[in-house]
């Protein structure tokens, strides 16, 4: 069974956090109407940025956060498209969007008016910064408010190297399941209340919130960003093999598992070295780097695959650091669907699905989206408009019909 069937929610987002809430939403049977401004959702025209090639017939960088949605333009600066956003709201249970707020009252779709005409209405905003703050109308992106001001950028990075060089919309991600817990919860409390709310999630907050350790420990002395030469157990680091690839070792009882992985791994001076064979002493003789070093010598002789296989054939965890090419092979991939196949001009192409899995629910098909404005008239014949008014709205510019990329 889908568990958000019959839910309706209307989604006035652009680029990825928000819109992929909404996706989500739709995989688990909610009714998606996206609105879309006469210029449409910028992100339409993203897959040379994301370098993908993108037209209206395949464009997977904006399929991924808008599948399952119907698409209605709406030009909200005009009375007339006020009219119908609103009608489109009386039948709404939520809705989603990452406008600013102050762009939103411009428009009349700022929560506290949408509260005084839909009670029951769940508004949920995906903001850059926060609604406080000196910095709570700036326009923010995952790249500068999550992984950089949130603290992303500056505590994973190894000590004196540069940031990583994350793939657009690592944090949007992370963040759209955010604000779908959020929204979750609302509609659960607005069973037994019969009141909407206001759920609103910062990119930089989320953020800070996933490196909750790091910023707990921080305030104790635990200096970041780290380097891999000064881990605290050299068993839980990342070491390069000999065919240039990355493995991640996470052996947390150093002491227990010293002699066997030395002797796995042929380092037999090491093996029962007093010097080295304790996680206290090494870290209080600040000796860390030592054994990084000897286990880097020693890593880069051997194979990636030769590697994972000896410490797995002895119940050491170590995964390879996979590259997305690498996940495109892996069988656990597959029978967990954690990717999908989906059918495109070119021939299928693989998609992420969500994480989130129903015991009672099967897995979710996902439909490839469709131009801007492809449903205008559609909805707002649901919505008890007839041919000649749609035709007027259409043409005074107060909704817009179907809107093809330009080639």
């Amino acid at each position: 069974m889908e568990p958000l069937k019959g839910i309706k929610v209307v989604d006035l987002t652009t680029y990825l956090a928000a819109p992929t809430t909404a996706r989500i939403m739709g995989e688990w049977g909610a009714d998606l109407i996206k609105i879309e401004a006469p210029k449409g959702d910028p992100a339409r025209g993203q897959g040379s940025v994301f370098n993908m090639p993108f037209s209206d017939e395949e464009n997977l960088p904006f399929d991924v956060a808008n599948m399952d949605k119907r698409f209605i333009t709406i030009n909200l600066k005009t009375e007339h498209g006020r009219e119908v956003a609103y009608k489109l709201l009386e039948e709404a249970d939520v809705f989603i969007t990452n406008t600013r707020t102050k762009s939103l009252v411009k428009l009349g779709m700022d929560y506290d008016t949408l509260k005084e005409k839909f009670p029951k209405l769940i508004f949920a905003q995906v903001l850059g910064y926060g609604e406080k703050g000196p910095a709570k109308d700036r326009p923010g992106f995952d790249a500068t408010c999550y992984m950089a001001r949130g603290g992303v950028l500056g505590t994973t990075v190894d000590k004196g190297g540069s940031p990583m060089n994350p793939p657009n919309g690592y944090g949007d991600f992370q963040v759209s399941i955010c604000l779908l817990s959020g929204i979750c919860g609302a509609l659960f409390n607005r069973e037994r209340t019969g009141k909407g709310d206001k759920i609103t999630v910062s990119l930089q907050h989320a953020a800070s919130f996933m490196l909750s350790v790091a910023m707990i420990s921080a305030q104790y002395g635990n200096e970041y960003p780290k380097s891999r030469k000064e881990v605290p157990n050299p068993f839980n680091n990342c070491y390069r093999t000999k065919d240039n690839k990355w493995v991640v070792m996470c052996c947390p009882e150093y002491d227990r598992d010293y002699d066997k992985i030395m002797n796995l791994l042929d380092v037999k001076h090491m093996v029962g070295n007093k010097k080295y064979n304790n996680c206290a002493k090494i870290n209080s003789d600040k000796l860390n780097h030592e054994v990084v070093d000897i286990l880097d010598e020693a890593i880069s002789k051997i194979n990636r695959d030769d590697l994972l296989k000896i410490l797995e054939d002895n119940e050491l965890p170590c995964e390879a650091a996979n590259e997305p090419l690498d996940v495109y092979k892996d069988e656990q991939v597959w029978a967990n669907n954690i990717l999908t196949k989906v059918d495109y001009p070119s021939g299928k192409r693989m998609v992420p699905t969500n994480p989130i899995l129903f015991g009672s629910m099967s897995e979710p098909i996902i439909k490839t989206c469709k131009p801007q404005g492809a449903h205008t008239e559609q909805i707002m014949k649901e919505l008890g408009y007839s041919s000649s008014e749609v035709e007027e709205y259409i043409n005074e510019g107060a909704v817009a019909g179907l809107k093809l990329l330009k080639k």
